[in-house]
């Protein structure tokens, strides 16, 4: 009975299916609690509303209680997001995931509101429960696929772009330091000047006065713009491979063979390392709810998923 209770849980806060009323009703409950205590948090920076911070206080509190009641239940639950592992392995790998990261950064500054600055400012991670809800499907798979795919690209590109600027704050300060020794009067001054030039800010607290000065600020604004533009060309064109490669493997029918994820067939319940070892499938893609899945190590086959995968047999 109580597995059962574990399992039906289980499948509420972590599967989001929608034919699944009371799974629905929680994802949607869940956006509800974050907005509103989102608002919340920006309604209380207002003074005009000084009166009303008791309520918000309350509300606050009552969201915190959801948070809180919501991460326990995960971590209570984490032994069916990890099958195969151990409850303590399983609870430890739910702990350090991005979920169990948001989830208790989204609770601990509540009861350090008076201490460090930090965990004040640690509220606004909240925002990112809102990640979850689509965790799983293409649009937000596809963007970590891409960073995951590209991240050698996108280092060098912001390695060059390192390089540029610790240049160009020594060049500038070379230039100006003795016209303006108050404003150019350290190479971190130069580089305040050479990050927003270069990243297009131009604050205007610093600007060159000298002509070595001014055409060297040509020079690294324009070299800016163009080594900006590397790692924004890199990862759009990762995006067009992402979305080709899902969009071909969908379309697939020569040489693939879709198999359906009943109860009882051994599927359901399995993450992708599972579900290789066991029966030898590496799914193309994962179709939901009508909805395509990118398959992840952290995506576990629910009940009526479609598994789509390469087979020589057909």
């Amino acid at each position: 009975m109580r597995q059962t209770t574990k399992k039906r849980i289980f499948d509420i806060i972590q599967i989001g299916r929608r034919p699944d009323v009371a799974s629905r009703a929680f994802d949607y409950l869940l956006v509800a609690v974050i907005i509103v205590n989102i608002l919340t948090m920006i309604l209380e920076t207002y003074d005009r509303f000084e009166s009303w911070y008791g309520l918000f206080g309350i509300i606050e509190i009552l969201c915190m209680v959801f948070f809180c009641v919501e991460y326990v239940l995960r971590i209570w639950t984490a032994p069916l997001l990890y099958p195969g592992e151990t409850k303590g392995r399983a609870v430890f790998k739910f702990l350090i995931s991005f979920d169990g990261i948001v989830d208790l950064l989204t609770i601990l500054p509540f009861f350090f509101l008076s201490g460090f600055v930090v965990f004040r400012m640690l509220r606004v991670v909240r925002i990112f429960h809102l990640f979850r809800l689509n965790a799983n499907y293409d649009s937000f798979n596809v963007i970590t696929s891409v960073i995951s795919e590209k991240r050698n690209q996108i280092l060098s590109s912001l390695f060059i772009l390192l390089v540029l600027m610790v240049a160009a704050s020594l060049c500038m300060y070379s230039a100006e330091h003795e016209a303006q020794p108050d404003v150019f009067d350290n190479a971190f001054a130069g580089l305040w000047w050479a990050v927003s030039t270069i990243l297009t800010v131009g604050y205007g607290d610093m600007y060159p006065v000298t002509f070595a000065g001014k055409l060297l600020a040509i020079i690294i604004a324009v070299l800016g713009v163009c080594v900006v533009a590397i790692p924004t060309g890199i990862i759009s064109a990762g995006f067009v491979e992402q979305y080709t490669k899902l969009q071909r493997d969908a379309g697939m029918s020569r040489g693939t063979v879709a198999l359906n994820a009943e109860a009882g067939s051994g599927l359901v319940g399995l993450n992708l390392q599972k579900l290789d070892d066991r029966f030898g499938i590496v799914p193309l893609v994962i179709i939901r709810d009508g909805n395509v899945i990118l398959p992840t190590d952290d995506v576990v086959i629910a009940t009526g998923d479609t598994l789509v995968y390469y087979s020589d047999v057909i």
